[in-house]
């Protein structure tokens, strides 16, 4: 009984770990996605339709199958797909991409809404998780460090794509087509092909976290999930300044900013912490205001982006 009141003490900040884990996920892999799209050279503001389409699909899937990570599975090809369909309507002549993605988000959320009505109630199978804290007798730690296997891959996954963007023929193709396309053509490059390939390789990835939501955390389909994720790791990727590690310190962020008010909660503070569940709200206009100066806003911005021309 004596050790109850350290307990208290970091149980803020411990809920807040736990929480940040759980939440920045969908963060990572929509970010990671956006920014995999956006370095060659395209704006998808769809991905947020694209991971309420994939929570659904997943959820969906897995219930049909009773395989979680055949749930994964299908999100990711449905994200593909329409991420597929951002890249070929983006192809043609005198099409704003950021009015297509725009078009394709509320799209995917009304078909996600549409065929999702008779997945509401039933129960799907949940992704697995690792528990790192087995060592703790403490429930709090237990439940901070139980990680679900989709966060690893994603942090394994960021590393990957910085990898990839520097050292290899791939991420160098892929930059040459975002910095400048007439670049790209001399050196024989497809530019549509490769925008096409990165946008449906995003939308997968944005699929993969909406499954995340629906088959994880918080592991049901309904049509309130994401409360606008998609759009805020859209945010979260100028932030990061289209680095993908740095997409993943900024999910962190906004997975804890998240956290915070189920936190507050979870040790017993009642009174207003309803009000802190507005803060990864208030941190992505934070955010958008502190980076919208004439002389960093763009810095680093992929030069074939419609944002920054």
């Amino acid at each position: 009984m004596a050790s109850m009141p350290d307990v208290d003490l970091w149980g803020v900040p411990l809920a807040m770990l736990g929480g940040a884990i759980r939440v920045s996920t969908p963060f990572l892999f929509v970010s990671l996605g956006e920014c995999l799209t956006e370095r060659a050279g395209r704006v998808n503001l769809g991905l947020e339709g694209t991971l309420v389409l994939g929570a659904m699909t997943g959820y969906g899937a897995a219930y049909e199958t009773g395989s979680a990570w055949l749930g994964v599975g299908a999100a990711a090809l449905a994200g593909t797909l329409f991420g597929a369909v951002h890249g070929v309507v983006c192809r043609l002549p005198r099409v704003n991409d950021i009015a297509t993605g725009i078009a394709l988000m509320l799209l995917g959320i009304g078909l996600a809404f549409f065929f999702g009505k008779p997945y509401i109630q039933p129960v799907a199978p949940d992704l697995p998780a690792i528990p790192f804290g087995w060592w703790s007798e403490s429930p709090q730690v237990r439940t901070a460090l139980n990680v679900n296997v989709l966060f690893l891959a994603g942090c394994a996954l960021a590393v990957a794509l910085a990898w990839m963007f520097r050292a290899t023929r791939i991420g160098l193709t892929i930059r040459v087509v975002g910095d400048s396309s007439d670049a790209a053509r001399a050196m024989g490059v497809r530019t549509h092909t490769v925008r096409l390939l990165a946008t449906a390789a995003g939308g997968a990835l944005a699929g993969v976290g909406g499954a995340y939501l629906s088959l994880y955390y918080p592991g049901s389909w309904n049509e309130g999930i994401s409360s606008g994720q998609g759009l805020m790791a859209v945010a979260l990727v100028i932030f990061a300044r289209w680095n993908p590690v740095r997409c993943l310190g900024a999910a962190l962020l906004f997975g804890g900013a998240g956290a915070l008010g189920p936190a507050l909660q979870s040790v017993g503070i009642t009174q207003g912490y309803h009000l802190f569940y507005a803060a990864p709200y208030v941190l992505t206009l934070g955010l958008l205001v502190a980076t919208s100066s004439p002389t960093r806003a763009l810095a680093g911005a992929p030069g074939e982006l419609s944002i920054s021309r």
